[in-house]
């Protein structure tokens, strides 16, 4: 860990094979009226000539840039990677898709410096869709909220980019994980088990690319059985110690979510990790549900697969992907990303 420099803004880049849309995001950090900044990209393991424009960009702003080379997969570790290097008192997250608006930082710095007691500030994103369609707000970056949860049990309500972090919220909230899809909504749910508080501002602060190709490993599929679990208990732990309460709308809500998770681990296969999702799900709940007791008993007599794939042929039947006790969906259940891991059973 490297010492702090004050008033410097620290935007992390994580990178693989994505030199066109580097160059874009990097300008886009550069174009920020507010200095002094710095740029830590790091480079996943490209096969192409990423690392090549890495070392073009360092040599075009010596001061600015600085490129490293992570060879574990996945963007968490790259992304821990530049935070063990990043001297900033503001960290940035910025993925090599994505874009800064100019008045980013100085927007949310001056946020920070205003309300000495929020450790976060945000803002509102966009999305700007392949065929040029743009969807602003994104997700829910267009509502003022003071903290985290409950709200994350739902849905990871802003974008990567999105949040503008005190050094010593990320120091507090530590390493990054290396599951392979939404370990920045993990890494949010840590942040929001401090009890950070926010800080908002209606301005237009960045810009999500969405397109075709993989965001970021291109497995083609969300997170596997045992990293479910990992994510689903590592998202209810956050939860319980911000003070969400059990059985609340939040919580049932996630534990329809992780309901859904449970069956398709069990039509799998996977039954360990079906039945610690079901434990999850319970203990969300605050108590044990009536359709997690029908899809034990059946497990019994049907065994597990059949069992999952007879519950979620009765699910689907349902009028409502929602229960009355739960909160709408916003992004998951729109077009504004179609690859994004449904919440909904």
């Amino acid at each position: 860990m490297t010492d702090t420099v004050e008033g410097l803004v620290s935007t992390i880049i994580p990178v693989r094979n994505r030199p066109r849309e580097l160059e874009e995001a990097v300008v886009s950090t550069l174009s920020q009226t507010y200095q002094p900044i710095e740029i830590l990209i790091v480079d996943n393991a490209s096969t192409d000539d990423t690392p090549e424009t890495i070392r073009k960009l360092e040599a075009e702003h010596p001061q600015e840039i600085r490129g490293f080379q992570e060879g574990i997969p996945g963007p968490g570790a790259a992304r821990e990677m530049g935070r063990l290097h990043a001297r900033g008192e503001f960290i940035q997250y910025l993925d090599s898709d994505d874009l800064l608006e100019p008045e980013k930082f100085a927007t949310q710095v001056a946020l920070l410096r205003d309300r000495p007691e929020c450790g976060v500030a945000y803002g509102r994103s966009r999305v700007l869709k392949p065929d040029g369609r743009i969807i602003d707000p994104a997700r829910g970056t267009g509502v003022r909220r003071d903290t985290l949860f409950p709200h994350l049990l739902v849905d990871r309500w802003w974008c990567t980019h999105t949040p503008l972090y005190r050094r010593s919220v990320c120091d507090a909230v530590g390493a990054w994980s290396n599951l392979c899809y939404s370990q920045d909504w993990e890494y949010d749910a840590r942040v929001g088990r401090l009890g950070t508080r926010l800080a908002y501002t209606e301005v237009l602060v960045s810009t999500h690319r969405d397109h075709a190709g993989p965001r970021q490993t291109g497995r083609g599929l969300w997170l596997t059985a045992s990293e479910r679990v990992v994510f689903f208990r590592s998202l209810l732990d956050c939860a319980s110690e911000a003070g969400t309460v059990y059985g609340s709308p939040s919580m049932r809500h996630f534990s329809r979510w992780v309901f859904h998770h449970a069956r398709q681990c069990a039509t799998d296969g996977e039954v360990d990790a079906a039945e610690e999702c079901l434990r999850l799900n319970e203990r969300a709940y605050g108590r044990e549900r009536w359709d997690v007791r029908v899809f034990r008993q059946a497990s019994l007599i049907l065994g597990s697969r059949r069992a999952a794939r007879m519950a979620s042929l009765v699910e689907s039947l349902r009028p409502g992907r929602t229960g009355r006790d739960t909160q709408l969906q916003s992004w998951m259940n729109n077009d504004s990303d179609p690859k994004a891991p449904t919440s909904i059973s």
